[in-house]
């Protein structure tokens, strides 16, 4: 395998196949990487049989992704209001976790946290009906549309109660985060479901009001292409203005409505992910975020592929 230089893997491609932390670094390695990107599925447990790799240098950790190390709370999932709760308590707590991953962050020399900040609360997954309406009947059908139209009234409605918010959320953090010293970005990340936060915009807009702090934007490749595609926001042409905003990347590609590919090679179409490479590029941190099936000789030729177009640009 070639050595993948200062990119980063996620153990979200590995971690249902694993119950020993080294053995699940082991194999990320041999992919011929030297930094990981720590999910939020990775336990404690793990975490014992990890560290002693980073504090030798055998594994380098680029990124956490809150809340990190796993805990066993829906409350606080990856797809929660997390640091939008209505309840005073349940913010309280998700900054306190937040707070906790960036002290792992701190100790294993990471340089970001990836953070879902939250979302317009639904009574129910209206993402996941209106995803089975954009397969089964289409974009440009009434039903699609009708639902849509109901998802974004609520969701523009409510967004700016909850830009607010997980700004002021952001902010306690960011104040902790400088009485410690702690240089570690807070990557706020482009989400996988409609209602979820921030959109491009309201990354945009958060990142400018807490302007001098660590709160940058996380751009996920793949979940962008697909709320673009299901109409949320203008992903190539926003993608230009919140490009400053940039701190870190997650590198997949989507089919349709699904996500966590290699780019290039699960779609076949060796020209629409090129639109990416300057983000790619511009990040300080490069994270390969695959499913499960991604193969090792797949993941290695979509590395070649992106590496190759970037240093041809440049030259």
């Amino acid at each position: 395998m070639i050595d993948k230089g200062s990119y980063s893997f996620s153990t979200c491609w590995n971690i249902k196949r694993h119950t020993v932390g080294r053995e699940m670094i082991e194999e990320i390695k041999e992919l011929g990487f030297r930094n990981v990107e720590l999910n939020y599925n990775v336990t404690e447990a793990m975490m014992r049989t990890i560290e002693p790799m980073i504090e030798n240098g055998e594994i380098g950790v680029s990124s956490v992704h809150n809340v990190f190390p796993f805990i066993d709370d829906k409350d606080y999932d990856t797809d929660s209001v997390m640091l939008g709760f209505d309840d005073e308590e349940k913010r309280k707590r998700s900054v306190e976790l937040l707070i906790r991953s960036m002290e792992y962050a701190n100790r294993y020399g990471a340089k970001a946290v990836v953070v879902h900040p939250g979302e317009v609360p639904f009574d129910y997954n209206i993402d996941s009906d209106l995803k089975k309406l954009y397969r089964e009947q289409g974009k440009d059908s009434a039903a699609y549309q009708q639902l849509w139209q109901e998802m974004l009234e609520r969701r523009e409605r409510l967004s700016p109660l909850y830009t607010k918010r997980i700004q002021e959320s952001l902010e306690i953090v960011s104040e902790h985060a400088a009485q410690k010293g702690w240089d570690i970005a807070l990557g706020i990340e482009t989400r996988s479901r409609c209602y979820q936060m921030p959109s491009l915009m309201e990354a945009k807009t958060i990142c400018e009001n807490l302007k001098g702090g660590p709160v940058r934007l996380w751009y996920d490749i793949g979940h962008a292409m697909m709320m673009d595609r299901m109409g949320l926001y203008d992903n190539l042409k926003e993608l230009e203005e919140v490009k400053p905003y940039i701190y870190g990347v997650h590198i997949h590609e989507t089919l349709e409505l699904s996500d966590h590919w290699c780019p290039y090679v699960h779609s076949k179409d060796l020209e629409y992910f090129d639109h990416f490479l300057e983000a790619i590029n511009f990040a300080k941190v490069k994270v390969y975020e695959l499913k499960a099936v991604c193969q090792p000789a797949e993941i290695d030729e979509s590395h070649q592929l992106i590496t190759t177009k970037i240093s041809a640009r440049k030259g």
